[in-house]
């Protein structure tokens, strides 16, 4: 039973609180399935919608590596500094521009029983009333033999960084359906995401557990039925349902980064003397950052978002999305003036994919989310041979120590 696209809108408006009502969810094509569409002119570096996810998770190996975030919104709980300091194991790390970072510790709460932590009393009570009475460990926390920690060891044991989906995003699915008064107004918005075929399951559910997935899925079943099992959704738990979950994660899940002093940083009005200095200095940070660290630079996790998983792909978006307050709200921005009646889509690669070979960015699509694009640029590359160029190829050949799903998930934004 599918909620109809105004009940998606109404609802996404509603917990938002400052969407625009510039677009409408449309049906485009059976290969496409729906798409969004502007109602009105928007002009290049307007926000089109801001959207709150029906449930975000942060990254399990991101949390263990002591990224400190809110366990609702991943609003970064340390200060840029402390996490400069940290990530570069350089307890004397100063940044310049203390004033940027917005983290306010005076405000953090923490659950009084399982002692996770929040940026706000405003998290806390979203989280408790929303789906944290039925995940909360209590003094259970760090024993291994609770069924929530088994869960998530299992995953970490399944999948490694770089990550791109988290179990406990379907636990706060189910944690949901099971404290909602109305659970059937959940089930409908969370069948709103798009549906596989049962061998493109199997494919997305590969990409993110490898080879021997059919094993590791059967593991992960029982356990996260041991942890969670709920009769409104006693679909979720067979074996079908729980790999048709599973795709869905892996096929909607948008990427979250927060923790934004650089992004502030950028927004600095500098003399170019003190802006190519202050540059150089970032450089060399995230430099220290990899040298002690490697890959973990941001806040990471990832969220399900029914307007944003409505905006279809292209090669030549004519928006983005990003995260500017340093959690989980997901701004949509026009990167040029869209008319009346024209899709609004968004890229599912990131800035260096897009300018690879037609061929190369079939290939990463077609592996990560099994379609083929037909956008403008594709479609006017399509007398190119299919083959990459030699520059690709190195670049391929360097990803290939890397595991299998290094580049599936939408581009996150950077610390």
């Amino acid at each position: 039973m599918a909620a109809s696209m105004c009940d998606v809108f109404s609802f996404c408006v509603g917990v938002a609180g400052r969407a625009r009502v510039s677009v409408e969810v449309r049906f485009v094509s059976s290969a496409k399935g729906k798409g969004l569409f502007a109602t009105q002119l928007i002009r290049k570096g307007e926000t089109i919608f801001v959207e709150r996810p029906l449930v975000a998770a942060q990254f399990l190996w991101n949390a263990l590596y002591r990224y400190r975030a809110c366990d609702h919104c991943l609003r970064a709980l340390e200060k840029a500094e402390e996490n400069a300091q940290r990530l570069t194991g350089k307890p004397g790390q100063v940044l310049p521009h203390p004033e940027l970072c917005t983290v306010r510790k005076d405000l953090h709460q923490n659950c009084p029983h399982c002692q996770v932590m929040y940026c706000s009393a405003e998290c806390r009570l979203a989280a408790t009333e929303q789906y944290h009475q039925v995940l909360c460990p209590g003094p259970s926390q760090d024993d291994p033999l609770h069924p929530l920690n088994k869960l998530q060891e299992a995953w970490r044991s399944i999948h490694y960084p770089p990550e791109t989906a988290s179990i406990m995003l379907m636990a706060r699915m189910v944690a949901t359906v099971k404290q909602a008064k109305d659970k059937d107004r959940w089930i409908r918005l969370f069948s709103q995401f798009c549906n596989k075929t049962a061998n493109e399951e199997e494919e997305i559910v590969h990409k993110l557990l490898g080879d021997k997935f059919k094993g590791q899925l059967e593991l992960l079943r029982r356990l996260f039925t041991e942890a969670l099992y709920e009769e409104a959704v006693s679909q979720w738990f067979t074996p079908d349902g729980f790999r048709s979950l599973f795709a869905l994660v892996g096929t909607n899940g948008q990427g979250i980064g927060t923790s934004q002093w650089v992004h502030a940083c950028d927004t600095l009005e500098l003399k170019p003397q003190d802006r190519e200095q202050l540059d150089a200095f970032i450089d060399q940070l995230y430099k220290d950052i990899e040298a002690a660290t490697g890959e973990f630079l941001n806040c990471e996790g990832s969220g399900l978002f029914v307007l944003q998983s409505c905006c279809n792909h292209s090669c030549v978006p004519n928006a983005e999305t990003s995260f500017p307050e340093n959690n989980f709200l997901l701004h949509v921005t026009a990167l040029e003036d869209i008319k009346p009646g024209e899709e609004i889509c968004i890229s599912y690669l990131d800035c260096c994919q897009r300018e690879r070979s037609r061929h190369s960015r079939h290939k990463i699509l077609r592996e990560n989310y099994l379609f083929v694009c037909s956008c403008p640029k594709c479609l006017a590359e399509a007398d190119e041979p299919n083959v990459t160029s030699e520059e690709e190829e190195e670049e391929e050949e360097e990803e290939e120590g890397e595991p299998e799903d290094a580049e599936l998930g939408d581009e996150m934004t950077d610390v």
